[in-house]
Parts: structure tokens; C-alpha cells; sequence
């Protein structure tokens, strides 16, 4: 009996060493970079989107990261608007907690922001947010970049990190529409 129960054991570790090991390799061949996406045609003019994202006050009414955390709190530092101002956030599982610095901001058409994350996961990204005029519309896009750790790597294996930040990218784009098309 207890040679059965030894040989099961074995066999799971076995099984289990193996998993491990076929997910470290997977995780190894990602890319290291991660870079988001997401564009929006926006029947406003680039001076009208372009305050709501170079002042961290405005985000308020268009991030989707704003609102899932009511008692989230929020430093604002530096500038007021533009380069040089930042923000700071810490906030439930749902936001985690980091900080935001405007680096670049060129009216009316880029922002640069630089990204840290500090929980649940750290990392530094770059975010860039370019409003081209098209006609009467204004072609928005939020776009995120930077380094992928090795953490990163692991969970790209089991989560599609483009889809589920895109999804909040679009949102977010689709609450600026909304507030600049009034």
C-alpha cells in the first residue's frame, strides 16, 4: 500500500515538474515588450480632447480605471496641467496603486506619460495618447508600452494582456467620444 501511495505521489510531482516546465519554456518565447493599442475616430476637434487628458483632474470623468475603486486615493504633484504634472493612486485589488507623469505634452496633439505600476504587479510603461486631425473628426489613440518582466511573460500564457487592457483602453476612448461629441 504505502509503495502505491509513494508511486502516485511520484507520479504527480513528476506531472507536476513537467507543467511547470512546459509553462517557464512557453512563457520565455514571449515577446519582451508589451505594447496596447486602441484608436477612436472622435467628431470633436483635437483641442477639445486634448485638456481632458493633459490634466490627471479630468480623468476623472473619462478613465475607466477611475471608478472601480470609490475610496481610492488620489495625489495629485507637480504641474498642474501638462509636463510635469503628476499623479498618484492607490486604490482595492481592482486598481492597485502606482503613478503617472506627464513627460510630453505637445497641445494639441501628444501626450507622453510615463507609467509605473507598484501593486499588484510592478512594472514601467510608457503611454502615449495622439490626436490627429481627420477632416471635422479627431483620430485618438491611447497607446501603452514598455518592458515585459518575466512575470508578465508567465501570465501572458494564460491571459491575453492586448485584449484585457484594450478593453479598458476602449472604454476609456469611447468616455472621451462621449464627453468632446456634446
Amino acid at each position: 500500500m504505502e509503495t502505491v501511495m509513494f508511486e502516485t505521489i511520484a507520479i504527480i510531482a513528476i506531472v507536476l515538474a513537467v507543467a511547470i516546465a512546459v509553462i517557464l519554456v512557453i512563457a520565455a518565447t514571449k515577446p519582451g515588450t508589451l505594447r496596447v493599442t486602441r484608436a477612436v475616430s472622435i467628431n470633436a476637434p483635437a483641442d477639445r480632447v486634448f485638456p481632458l487628458i493633459n490634466d490627471f483632474r479630468q480623468w476623472t470623468v473619462w478613465s475607466p480605471y477611475e471608478n472601480r475603486d470609490a475610496d481610492m486615493k488620489r495625489v495629485y504633484s507637480g504641474a498642474e496641467r501638462g509636463q510635469g504634472a503628476a499623479y498618484a493612486w492607490d486604490g482595492n485589488k481592482n486598481v492597485g496603486s502606482g503613478r503617472m507623469e506627464i513627460l510630453q505634452s505637445a497641445a494639441p496633439s501628444k501626450i507622453v506619460i510615463k507609467l509605473d505600476f507598484f501593486k499588484p504587479f510592478e512594472g514601467h510603461n510608457t503611454a502615449e495618447f495622439t490626436m490627429l486631425p481627420q477632416g471635422d473628426a479627431t483620430s485618438v489613440t491611447w497607446t501603452m508600452y514598455g518592458p515585459a518582466v518575466f512575470m508578465s511573460k508567465v501570465m501572458q500564457v494564460f491571459i491575453n494582456l492586448d485584449h484585457m487592457i484594450g478593453k479598458d483602453f476602449e472604454a476609456g476612448l469611447a468616455n472621451l467620444k462621449k464627453l468632446t461629441e456634446k
